[in-house]
């Protein structure tokens, strides 16, 4: 791979011009289908196989026409300080909102407050619902503005209007704090190349490679059901590495540079050996990506595959447009330890080129190879002790309990828990699918009668049958809030209770509502975590054999894994389950950890953390199979990558942390925890642990057995090959067959 890796990058310097001119050619064809193409919503909510799923289904069969899937709106209302929602002023004017609001095309039915008895108690407040023809995504601007308006009518009139429900859904933005990262990451570059041209390629060709991304995926979003989210978060996973790939080879062009080859001769080595770990390490973040669509969840399958794209469109950029690139820059490019005209001061040299001064990558090595058991201990304490609020986690999907309390949707949320208890904002939906029962009405009113006998049920309506009179719904109100475990146990309660029904009338008793949902998907998540890291790890851990040529090393690189991974999750539930920090997050109402998070997170934080350990390790194994010891070959590695990793993990941390300041509070949460993530894995992990173990393990971590070495293929990571080629291996250095 190396070589062909090599001639790749040659030919990409040479034929710069027809590079450059294929990548903007692909930008503007993206850029024009994104421009054409019809605008998408929030994709539409899907979990095959689930009861909740089922259910719905089933009430599109049973009752044509109803819109079970479509747009809701609660228009909650509030009579001022000693009046009440009974009075006749005030129910005029609801009335009149009832009645403005009946007139939309796309409207299938407003219930009135004082027929429905929507109406609390103490007579304050009421609410009307408005049922829609299509899903909150679909419904159009003209249907939002007309709600907005008969709200703002009845406030005129002396009322407190919010509306709640999933009819006013707004496209996520990510705030200032985006570009606040991508700042970050330029300051990074500047001061870790000293030259404004060198650390300029790498945000170029990250944000190219993740323009024709996010404008292929907003081309497809109508066609292909992604939803804004989607695109945010390929924006996300697509400037971090992007910035990264381009980083590595950019800095391994300045070091062949420094020992005195051509310019085209430096590309080619910079693609074929920090290209070689580039592709491999793309491959690890691709797989982990493509393996979410296991879950068998079509948003999530959809967001992992739309990032992995735009990841493979960022190894291919590092790969070509890089060496297009440099060879443009020319000069401009200087070679490593080169005093730049804008930072930094020229490293002095001895006679053999190297530094006279260890750098403090090289100072940190050396330390740990000296102390790998107090390093290796002090690092698993650490992050054992961050990962324990991760025993605590509780998961479920955002509602409106989640939003800002400035939004109306939040204000409804919180006006209708005063006014008829917090499990109003969660009603269970339950479907009684009589149709093999020999006296339907009879299960109606006994499916009823059990769930009224259970614990935490405030409401039960009475079942309202479909026109053929063999299905009926049935309304349940939990006494508790939607994302609290006594409602996860109602749930659980009312389908025990459907099974004895099942056994004793033949008829089927199926619990859904965006509650139920939640629940379901919490459930399904939870099912799929396992087979999801044993698919993805075990499929990296045979990529990292072929890469590395040794059993204990991905061992090793898996387990670190696992303890970041752990950690970070830790600290997302002490900040958005616990509200530690929230403040400072902008975390407004903490609740349950959004049920993809750890799925998610195990899918990205596994491809990242294996980046950081191809960039490193495969420096410490070229060192090592040109004759250095093991734990020389530990200080060599940190000193030509430790720099450049810090410099990669600082630019990763701050692009995801960016995305901390969306006002979409799963995009938040996800922000914040690669960001932690990335930290935990990359400066205790990679830079302590790994270095620690290697240290402790000597020759035995580059041991693999004879009969799979030779049965696996020679990728050449190190770039063995192209020294042999160019004849330029050190007299006095011996390969060591490992």
């Amino acid at each position: 791979m190396a070589t062909f890796l090599y001639k790749l990058g040659r030919l990409s310097f040479r034929r710069r011009h027809f590079v450059a001119l294929i990548w903007v050619a692909l930008l503007t064809l993206a850029g024009v289908g994104a421009a054409s193409a019809p605008a998408a919503g929030n994709s539409s909510f899907s979990i095959p196989g689930t009861e909740a799923q089922k259910a719905f289904d089933l009430l599109e069969q049973r009752f044509p026409g109803t819109s079970a899937d479509g747009a809701t709106a609660r228009v909650v209302f509030k009579a001022p300080s000693g009046e009440k929602m009974t009075d006749p002023g005030n129910k005029a004017t609801v009335r009149d909102t009832v009645k403005e609001l009946s007139d939309g095309s796309e409207v299938v039915r407003v219930t009135d407050p004082y027929q429905a008895k929507a109406v609390s108690k103490d007579g304050t407040i009421a609410y009307a619902q408005v049922s829609y023809k299509v899903s909150g995504m679909e419904l159009d601007d003209a249907a939002k503005d007309a709600l907005k308006d008969s709200a703002q009518d009845a406030r005129k009139a002396g009322l407190t209007v919010e509306i709640g429900g999933d009819a006013l859904q707004a496209v996520p933005h990510t705030g200032s704090s985006e570009i606040i990262g991508i700042a970050v990451a330029a300051v990074v570059l500047v001061i870790t190349f000293g030259s404004l041209v060198a650390a300029g390629l790498p945000l170029l060709t990250a944000l190219i490679g993740v323009g024709i991304g996010v404008s292929a995926i907003t081309g497809l979003a109508s066609a292909l059901d992604l939803g804004s989210t989607t695109s945010t978060l390929a924006m996300m996973i697509g400037l971090a590495v992007g910035i990264d790939y381009a980083l590595f080879i950019v800095s391994r062009y300045r070091a062949e540079l420094a020992e005195g080859r051509e310019r085209e001769e430096a590309a080619g080595r910079a693609v074929g050996t920090a290209g070689s770990a580039v592709v491999f390490a793309g491959l690890t973040v691709v797989i982990a990506l493509v393996g979410l669509s296991v879950v068998n969840i079509p948003m999530l399958t959809k967001m992992g595959i739309a990032a992995a794209g735009t990841v493979a469109i960022a190894v291919l950029i590092a790969l070509t447009m890089i060496p297009a690139l440099l060879g443009y820059a020319g000069r401009k490019v200087k070679p490593m330890g080169e005093k730049g005209k804008l930072l930094g001061r020229a490293m002095k040299q001895d006679e053999q080129g190297a530094p006279a001064k260890p750098n403090l990558g090289t100072r940190w090595a050396s330390f740990v190879v000296r102390r790998p058991l107090a390093v290796l201990l002090l690092g698993v304490i650490g992050l054992g002790a961050a990962a324990i609020p991760a025993a605590s986690l509780e998961l479920g999907l955002p509602d409106d309990g989640s939003q800002p309390t400035s939004t109306t949707q939040r204000r409804a949320y919180d006006l209708l828990s005063e006014g008829f208890g917090p499990g109003f904002n969660g009603p269970l939906m339950v479907v009684v699918d009589a149709k093999n029962s020999d006296d339907p009405k009879a299960v109606f009113t006994q499916t009823g009668d059990e769930i009224k006998g259970l614990k935490d049920v405030v409401t039960v309506t009475p079942a309202q049958p479909n026109k053929a009179g063999d299905t009926a719904t049935i309304t349940v109100i939990p006494g508790s809030q939607p994302s609290s475990v006594t409602t996860e146990d109602l749930v659980h309660g009312i389908r025990d209770a459907g099974a004895g029904i099942k056994a004793d009338t033949d008829a089927n008793v199926l619990v859904t509502g965006s509650t139920a949902m939640n629940i379901d998907v919490s459930e399904k998540l939870n099912d799929a975590l396992v087979p999801y890291l044993v698919l993805v790890v075990g499929l990296a851990f045979l990529l990292l054999i072929v890469v590395f040529r040794s059993i204990l090393v991905p061992l090793k690189a898996a387990l670190g894994f696992l303890l970041s991974v752990m950690a970070a999750l830790g600290a997302v539930v002490a900040v958005f389950q616990w509200g530690w920090l929230s403040g400072l997050m902008g975390v407004e109402q903490t609740g349950p950890v959004m049920s993809m998070m750890p799925i998610f997170m195990v899918g990205v934080v596994f491809g990242l953390a294996m980046d950081y350990e191809v960039f490193l390790v495969t420096r410490m194994r070229e060192a090592y199979v040109h004759g250095e010891k093991p734990a020389q070959a530990v200080v060599t590695g940190f000193r030509h990558g430790a720099r450049v990793v810090t410099a990669a993990a600082v630019i990763m941390m701050a692009v995801f942390a960016g995305f901390i300041g969306s006002s979409e509070s799963m995009v938040k949460m996800i922000g914040f925890g690669l960001a932690i993530a990335v930290f935990f894995d990359a400066f205790i992990v990679r830079m302590a642990i790994v270095p620690a173990v290697l240290a402790l393990l000597g020759r035995k971590a580059w041991w693999l057995p004879r009969w799979l070495d030779r049965a696996l293929p020679n990728v050449d990571v190190e770039g063995e090959a192209l020294r042999a080629t160019s004849g330029d291996d050190d007299g006095d250095r011996e390969l060591v067959r490992v």
